[in-house]
């Protein structure tokens, strides 16, 4: 079997050539592969065109890609604790693909399994359907692009007739994404909130690339416990458990204390 640890995440991204396309995990906050986002944004690579689920905020995550202005597009389902994001976006900077949060996620799973395109009813009757979504800003105030209309039909699951749009599935040339722990061979686990979108992300990439806390050796890991198998990771590294993790937006619960 292949061992495909990495010394460092430097040498793991050394590739991305400007211009790429990269699938990049993590759920708000969780589960972002900061060490390999840093590693990029260290290694100067820009024109990037990104698939997450948000772009981090202005000062973590995908967020210092944005704000070295290294990111040229983003596909995302949720943007709204970044307000370089806004002000890029508004200014015609960035280029945004605002795709609802489940098709997102299984546009990424079906590039993974290989599938081209899916009907869901997610966005019908709506500008995600009908096209008209600002995708760029001119930076006046008017849309330079606007999405285009999607394909719709009709179909009768379960004997009602519904409509339903025609999604494409996204494949990427890389995926970053963060584990729990990992072995040499690329089986990942994930804790909590950061399974959501890092398997997907993994999924979608032509050459994934994951960031470990731990890492173990092949057969360590109990085979039912595996979240997401070997097959979809080609590069791993392992950045340990005291890597700094961040919290989005701290709540706390009252009792008058």
């Amino acid at each position: 079997m292949i061992d495909k640890t990495i010394p460092t995440a430097a040498e793991a991204v050394s590739d991305i050539a400007d211009g790429s396309s990269l699938a990049v995990g993590g759920f708000g906050l969780s589960g972002n592969p900061i060490a390999l986002i840093e590693a990029l944004l260290d290694q100067g690579t820009t024109d990037l065109s990104v698939v997450s689920n948000n772009c981090g905020v202005d000062d973590w995550g995908l967020g210092v890609l944005l704000g070295a202005k290294r990111i040229r597009r983003m596909t995302s389902s949720y943007v709204g604790e970044n307000k370089e994001f806004e002000r890029q976006f508004l200014s015609g900077e960035l280029e945004l693909e605002l795709t609802p949060q489940g098709t997102l996620a299984e546009k990424l799973r079906a590039g993974g399994a290989g599938i081209a395109a899916f009907f869901t009813q997610t966005g019908v009757g709506t500008q995600v359907a009908e096209g008209g979504l600002p995708q760029r800003y001119d930076g006046g105030g008017g849309v330079a692009v606007a999405s285009a209309p999607k394909d719709v039909r009709t179909f009768t699951p379960g004997g009602r007739a519904a409509e339903y749009v025609l999604e494409e599935a996204i494949v990427t040339d890389f995926a970053l994404v963060h584990a729990r722990r990992g072995d040499r061979h690329g089986n990942l686990v994930f804790t909590k909130a950061a399974r959501n979108f890092n398997p997907l992300a993994a999924m979608a990439g032509r050459v994934c690339i994951a960031q470990v806390e731990e890492l173990v050796e092949p057969g360590e890991l109990d085979p039912d416990e595996v979240h997401l198998p070997g097959v979809f990771v080609h590069r791993i590294v392992e950045v340990g458990t005291g890597i700094e993790k961040r919290i989005e937006r701290r709540t706390v619960a009252g009792g008058g204390r």
